[in-house]
């Protein structure tokens, strides 16, 4: 978990990685939140850890609850 400390997010606001709703508000915060993802060195191990540890809630990683559920989804039908 060594990682962490180089998260982009470090230091950032930690509600806008958990918006409230998926409409207005909700849907600015994802937005922003993916953009720090964007800039962040350790975006795929953030991610990774996100699918393994079933986080079914926040941006993690870049991706949104319906992304990395359809993730989970498709690497199940494998």
């Amino acid at each position: 978990m060594k990682w962490m400390e180089r998260a982009a997010c470090v230091g950032e606001d930690p509600e806008l990685f958990f918006p409230v709703g998926t409409t207005g508000p909700g849907l600015r915060d994802v937005r922003k939140a993916k953009a720090v993802c964007r800039r962040c060195p350790v975006a795929g191990q953030c991610l990774d850890w996100a699918l393994r540890m079933g986080q079914t809630t926040g941006v993690w990683g870049g991706t949104s609850e319906t992304e990395r559920a359809r993730m989970l989804r498709a690497a199940r039908l494998r």
